[in-house]
Formats: structure tokens, sequence, C-alpha cells
């Protein structure tokens, strides 16, 4: 076996690529190295589900081989991936992260596995998460079967949920990069958490078909990587229509920075009260320096708010109301009390009483957050604010906040709904790491209309050529 240079971990999949071509290294050597970092490094932060060397290093020499014969495929080949653990992958266990579903085995892969497979990309493990992408509302961050996701760069602190291990296995160089879900924050909150670039696609972008479902309106799947870049070359293997999917857009992405639009062009909504009064104190130093960079770009900056809508109540009842329905049979056969987390089989049980006539009024109001969101969107090009309004919180500590002494009152937000809203009008959003606050980082989310992801990557690119925030690596990994 090659020697594998410590930098690779952290490389990005344009440099990956250059290498595997230049045959600095085999994709054999490449993957048998990320192989034993994972099963080595990834209990360290409780984000390794199910490790596969084996598929693993079958994939690696049938890329070897196309490499020698001069057959390239495209920039994900031969490069080492992980999927949070709701896709299935045939043949091995897929646990939602729930003990009710340790054993649960499915015959097929996920859309999105079988699309990077055939864009040469090698699969190397599956990755932890909150219990049923934390349907029902969770306290701890042991809500997990693989116990509560821990930070590479401070194993005291969360590394977000629910898709905690794609994101911890991202900055801790134990893939190249991740795919991961959101239904209501569960991307923009562990790339905040863990230093990584991250995509929340429109919804319907990519197909769902092999991930458990949590709301069939509300999920979405994509990407942890290194950069904003990388996103953008994910993004394209893994989009595009599925009549399979219900939810489906039927479009495709194409990856196309040399078309994006000027940054000059761009008029960017933001709240200037979201990065000061309402963010913590030690992380306001980073959010100025973020805004003025992406003011130095070129782009304007003007002031904005959303439209006033109760955000976080209309996701919550469409979120109750699907999951009643999806998880039905786990909550009347009684396997739900076999979850980690008591709350959330409180929150599971209480799913299947939301009235119908609640979950109607909720879509109803929904159509009118979305009618006023794309009319926001005629004065505005993009919306940028915090992922979160500070560094990741402790671990061990309740999630809700109780036992806390009373934090005091924050000032109005343009933007405190920005997480809930994307999702109920089916946005994307970009996570760039934007600085540190106590040693931690924290990270900006710009957010657009529907199917702009080659503007949000545009300005993510910009970004990250003048900062070093994506390319800097926790201590001691």
């Amino acid at each position: 076996m090659a020697a594998i240079p410590a930098d690779v971990f952290f490389a990005t999949i344009p440099e990956l690529n250059a290498r595997l071509k230049a045959k600095e290294f085999s994709a054999v050597d490449l993957i048998r190295a990320f192989n034993e970092r994972l099963a080595q490094l990834g209990p360290r932060y409780n984000a390794l589900a199910l490790a596969l060397p084996q598929d693993a290093i079958r994939a690696a020499k049938v890329v070897d081989s196309e490499i020698k014969r001069g057959r390239f495929r495209g920039l994900l080949q031969g490069i080492p991936y992980a999927v949070k653990d709701l896709l299935a992958y045939a043949g091995q266990p897929t646990t939602w992260g729930a003990k009710p579903y340790a054993t649960q085995v499915f015959d097929y892969n996920a859309k999105v596995i079988d699309k990077l497979s055939g864009d040469g990309a090698v699969i190397t493990g599956k990755l932890s998460m909150v219990e049923l992408a934390g349907g029902g509302g969770y306290r701890y961050a042991s809500a997990s079967l693989f116990g509560p996701g821990l930070n590479p760069w401070d194993r005291t602190r969360w590394s977000g949920g629910s898709s905690s291990g794609s994101a911890a296995a991202v900055a801790a160089g134990l893939a190249t990069f991740t795919i991961g879900s959101e239904t209501s924050r569960s991307i923009v909150t562990p790339a905040s958490f863990c230093g990584v670039t991250a995509l929340r696609p429109t919804y319907g972008l990519v197909s769902r078909r092999g991930a458990m479902a949590l709301s069939w309106t509300l999920d979405k799947l994509g990407p942890f990587a290194r950069s904003a870049e990388d996103c953008g070359i994910i993004l394209q293997a893994i989009s595009g229509g599925d009549k399979k999917d219900p939810g489906s857009a039927g479009k495709s992405f194409y990856y196309t920075p040399q078309y994006a639009r000027s940054l000059k062009d761009l008029k960017v909504g933001y709240a200037p009260v979201d990065f000061a009064e309402r963010a913590e104190p030690s992380a306001r130093p980073a959010f100025a320096a973020a805004l003025e960079a992406i003011r130095a770009s070129g782009a304007q900056l003007v002031e904005a708010k959303l439209p006033e809508f109760p955000y976080g109540a209309v996701l919550s009842t469409v979120l109750a109301g699907e999951m009643g329905s999806i998880f039905e049979p786990l909550i009347t056969s009684g396997r739900v009390d076999q979850l980690a987390d008591q709350p959330q089989i409180a929150g599971l049980k209480a799913s299947l009483e939301v009235p119908a006539k609640e979950y109607l009024r909720a879509m109803r109001v929904r159509r009118l957050i979305q009618e006023q969101v794309l009319a926001m969107f005629a004065n505005v090009d993009l919306l940028i604010a915090p992922g979160r309004s500070g560094p990741a919180v402790k671990a061990d500590q309740p999630l809700d906040g109780s036992g806390a002494a009373p934090a005091p009152p924050l000032p109005p937000s343009g933007m405190a709904g920005i997480i809930q809203m994307g999702n109920l009008a089916g946005l994307p959003a970009l996570v760039l790491p934007c600085g540190f606050a106590d040693h931690l980082p924290v990270a900006l989310q710009v957010v657009g209309p529907p199917f702009s992801e080659n503007t949000l990557l545009a300005v993510g690119k910009d970004y990250q050529s003048k900062t070093d925030w994506h390319r800097r690596r926790p201590p001691g990994v």
C-alpha cells in the first residue's frame, strides 16, 4: 500500500481527481486509507453506523482498471464518500438511527447511491443520525442508536442533528463528501456547528427514492463537502427527475460556474439585527467580517425581512401530520417505546392526534408563505443570515434549553424563521463556514428562490476564494 499524505483526507474533489489521474496513488490505496480512517476515528465522534470496506475496495479496483485504460468518467471517479443511515444500501442494515429498525435490510440501493456509483464515486460507509431523523422532536443529543453526535472541533459539543454523522465525517476527514438530509434544519445546523460547506437543494431536485420518509412534502437530500465547488459537482451527479419519487421536480442540475451571474449584479437581503443583537456575542465579530467580505465581493447588501408568518407552528403541524401517517405502524405496535428519547416517543404518539383540519389549514398557510416568499424575491436575488446564532452547544445538555438560566429577551428579527421558511417554501440554501467563536466554527447560510443553486454556489465559490475558513481543520485530526 502506497503512503497516503495526510492532506489527502482534507482535499477537494478536483484536487483528488487530479492526483488520481496523475497516478500519485491508486484508487485502491486511497480508499483503503479512508476505510482505515473511518473505522479508527468514526467511533470517536459516534459518527460511524456501518463500514463497507470490502465493497469499497472492489469498487476502487474497478476505478483503477478504468484509469489504466484511460477511461475517465468525471470528477467523482474514485472519490470516497459516505451516506446518512436513512439511505438504503442493498444487503446491509439501514437502521434509521433507531433501535426498532436495527436489523432492517433492503434489497436495493437508494437512487442517490446508484447515481454516484454510476459516476465512479466509492461508498465507504454509512453514518450515524438522530433516530428517525428527529421525528417527534427530541430533547437530548443522545437520541440515536449510536450515541450523541460529537463535534470534531470539541468532543464535548454536539455535531448537530439529525445529520450528525454526515457533518462530523467531513469535518474530521473521514470522507471527502457525505450525503445527509433536511426536513427542518438537519443540513444547516450540523454544517454550521462542524464548520463544513453544505447544500440543501431545492425541494424535488434530488430523488428521495430509497430514503426514509419523515415528511413527504418537506424531505430533501443534499451534500456535505469541502467547498461550494464540491457541492456543485455532487449536486450535478445526484439531481434529476424520478418518476418513482412523487415529490420529484422532474429537473436536473448542471453546475455551470462559467455562466454564473456577476456578483455585482446581485442584490442580497439581510437583517442587521441577526448579525448583531440576535447573534451570540462571541460570534458577532466573525459574522461582521463575513458580511464585509460579501459586500467587498461587489454584491449589494440591502436590509430585508421575511413576510410575517408563524413559520415554526406551520412547519410543526405539517410535519406532525405527515410523520404520524408514515410511522403509524411503529406507534400503534408499541415499538415506538424502544426509542432512546422520551420526549420523542411522546411527540410521535401525539402526531396521531393531529386533526385533518389543522393539517389542511397549515397547508393553506404554507401556500400563502410560498406566494409571498416568491414575491419577496422580486426585490432581492438572495437572502443571507447566520447558519445558527452561535457555535455548537454542549452535547450533554438538554437541547430545548430546559434547566438553563432564562435568556434575556431577543430583539425582533427579520430572518429568525429563515430555516423553517426555506423548508416550507422548498428553497435551496448554501452553508458557508465564516469564522470561529469560542474556538468553534460558525457559518453563514445563503438562501435563494427555487432552482437558484448556481447563483448560490457562485457566491460561495467567490467567498471561499477570498477566505480559508472552509480549509481549517479540527485540532488533532
